[in-house]
């Protein structure tokens, strides 16, 4: 099975980490000091969010698109700076369900994430989840819309499994609406997690195949699938 987590809020919480590195690579790479009060990322890729917040003030599509690249180098230097003081923590049950899934040996895990790919990587170091476990990832520097993420993810895990996952065989796991639609999209799996920044009725609503109130419940979902 290809397990494709999300990473903020549920992997992993911080508490205003990504949003005083995006307020600072704003300012430097395009000179914008932006009120990011009110802004809600979640379920968001941040090139979307860039958007959300540039083009209002004359920052062009195209400007933000071949900007990405200084972006994501600026940010990640950020964020790395940051960290001391704005430390991200792993959520209740992430390290143990991700050591016991890949333990397992059939599963192939990925991340996919509104993130870009420098912050995202860096999150999961800050807080003892080794990239490599995740060989799978779509990130939010490719992609406008998060729904467009995952054939990109499972285009990687084809080729580097050799095997064409189908849809049943794919659980996208994350924290809010957004990410339930991503799945619906492409008629994949889905497991919504209350530990992220969604009431649990909203998730409800959204009729996720599966809620939980822990990724330790995730274990399971998918092996009993």
């Amino acid at each position: 099975m290809l397990i494709l987590f999300d990473i903020d809020g549920t992997l992993i919480r911080s508490k205003g980490l990504g949003s005083r590195a995006t307020h600072h690579t704003i300012y430097e790479t395009f000179g914008l000091d932006i009120d990011l009060n009110g802004h809600r990322f979640g379920g968001k890729t941040d090139w979307f969010s860039l958007i959300e917040l540039l083009t209002p003030v004359g920052i062009t599509e195209e400007m933000i698109a071949s900007k990405l690249p200084e972006y994501m180098q600026v940010k990640r230097r950020w964020m790395a700076d940051l960290l001391r003081e704005f430390p991200p923590w792993a959520l209740p049950g992430a390290l143990e369900t991700v050591a016991a899934l890949r333990d397992h040996g059939a599963h192939t895990l990925g991340i996919l994430t509104g993130n870009v790919q420098t912050t995202a990587l860096l999150k999961l170091e800050a807080v003892g989840l080794d990239p490599a476990w995740f060989p799978v990832g779509a990130y939010g520097h490719e992609a406008i819309s998060r729904n467009d993420l995952p054939p990109l993810a499972l285009d990687r895990a084809q080729r580097l499994t050799g095997r064409r996952f189908a849809p049943h065989d794919v659980v996208i796991v994350g924290d809010t609406a957004a990410d339930i639609e991503c799945a619906r999209a492409h008629q994949l799996r889905v497991a919504a997690v209350t530990t992220g920044f969604e009431p649990r009725a909203d998730l409800e609503a959204a009729r996720p195949d599966y809620l939980i109130d822990s990724l330790v419940e995730l274990l399971a979902i998918v092996n009993g699938v």
